[in-house]
């Protein structure tokens, strides 16, 4: 193998533990490994990119990666570091939800190849539903003692919940079984000796493994990496509002970009060796410059452009950099000018608007309307008065005095303008 795939988890600090014996197993031919994701969503999100990052430098180093969607597992539930139930899904939009995970995937991982290492997608669902309960607890179940599955972390940090409705249903007690049933499967039907995951999932994991050595007759191997956290201790992958996701739909690239782009430099450091392509010298040099002048924000603004070019595109990493910098630009206007309505709109989130309609633009629209007397911005016509006499009223980033008129030549996207009243105060008006 041209690299070694357990060094490069090493350095990059992806490793928390593996099964003795895996790195001289991969040492000796091309191995297949797999992944689990969960189908609940038609988009993965940031919580989900160390699992893939796994799958994807396990194919750069020369084996091949297995994306498994977990259509049956999604249907009951893993209990693993989860609280509650989650709901279930029907066949149609699992389906749904499985091809738009592979377009997902396919940023990171290779499917088209016609290379011995080219990744696989499957899907738990396609060998599972012909299995019936009676068959499933006659050929698996009979090999796990219900002392093994009670002794897993996941599922004892469930049954002692003190509240009945906080327990554990019979259906998620079985996950660690169909899990397992999984990497029993794989390991028969494609010769796949290796499990990949976060190290939540080491007990599901290993009950794979056991299926393997009492039923297969084989050996099969376990490799798990550490569950991000972030420096100031709130949960890594979750914004204000919510999960980020990959989907430029459910995330706009803006607010992705922004995401990293606001890491700290502690973790900027950690994440851009598990989140990137780079190597080890490059990533030293980026971190050395970084320490050298951190106000500059090197370190981030790299991570940033990395991540957001491999989940989306360059083009959609640039439009995001423009708009970061464009409430500093001394060409304002213009550069505003360059990115798109959507973008826009997630730059100014949040900022007070107000809707006039277009035909205000006929004679233009003196500054006193346009501040209060048609807005309501500042609270008095009088107020608008003696802000424009301070000279502290600007028409995007320009400042004006009272005799100026805003024309359709001020609209931004063909729709906006922004006002400020110092630097704090903004305001913008959308001409309808």
């Amino acid at each position: 193998m041209s690299q070694n795939f357990v060094e490069e988890l090493k350095w990059r600090g992806m490793l928390h533990d593996s099964m003795p014996g895996v790195e001289e197993h991969l040492s000796e031919a091309m191995r297949s490994a797999y992944v689990g994701f969960d189908p609940t969503a038609d988009s993965l999100h940031i919580g989900n990119l160390v699992p893939i990052m796994l799958l994807a430098h396990y194919q750069r180093c020369g084996h091949q990666p297995v994306a498994l969607v977990g259509g049956a597992t999604g249907m009951i539930g893993d209990p693993s570091g989860k609280s509650s139930e989650r709901n279930l899904l029907d066949e149609a939009t699992l389906r749904h939800n499985q091809e738009a995970i592979k377009a997902q995937l396919s940023h990171f991982l290779d499917f088209e190849s016609d290379t011995p290492n080219a990744a696989k997608l499957v899907n738990n669902y396609d060998w599972m539903r012909e299995f019936s309960f009676l068959e499933f607890i006659r050929d698996v179940g009979k090999h796990i003692t219900v002392n093994y599955m009670m002794a897993k972390d996941s599922v004892k940090n469930r049954i002692s919940a003190e509240s009945t409705n906080d327990g554990m249903s019979f259906t998620e007690f079985t996950y660690q079984l169909v899990q397992g049933y999984d990497f029993l499967h794989l390991y028969k039907a494609n010769n796949c000796t290796i499990q990949m995951g976060g190290s939540d999932q080491w007990g599901n994991i290993t009950t794979g493994t056991e299926l393997i050595r009492r039923i297969g007759n084989g050996k099969g191997f376990a490799i798990t990496c550490p569950l991000i956290t972030k420096s100031d201790g709130s949960k890594f992958g979750k914004s204000e509002g919510g999960n980020v996701w990959l989907d430029a739909k459910r995330t706009s690239p803006y607010k992705f970009y922004q995401y990293w782009l606001n890491s700290s430099d502690e973790d900027a450091e950690k994440y851009i060796k598990i989140f990137t392509f780079l190597g080890q010298e490059e990533i030293e040099t980026i971190v050395k410059s970084h320490k050298e002048a951190p106000h500059q924000r090197g370190l981030q603004k790299r991570l940033a452009q990395e991540i957001t070019t491999m989940v989306h595109s360059i083009a959609d990493f640039e439009n995001a950099e423009r708009a970061s910098n464009v409430l500093f630009s001394k060409t304002f206007k213009a550069d505003i000018a360059t990115i798109d309505e959507e973008t826009f709109l997630d730059v100014f989130e949040g900022v007070p608007q107000a809707e006039l309609p277009k035909s205000d633009l006929d004679s233009g629209l003196d500054m006193i309307a346009a501040l209060s007397a048609k807005t309501e911005f500042l609270n008095s016509n009088g107020e608008a008065r003696r802000a424009l006499k301070e000279n502290s009223v600007s028409v995007n980033k320009e400042k004006v005095k009272e005799d100026y008129t805003i024309s359709s030549d001020d609209l931004i996207n063909g729709t906006y303008v922004i006002l400020n009243k110092g630097k704090r105060n903004t305001y913008i008006i959308k001409f309808v």
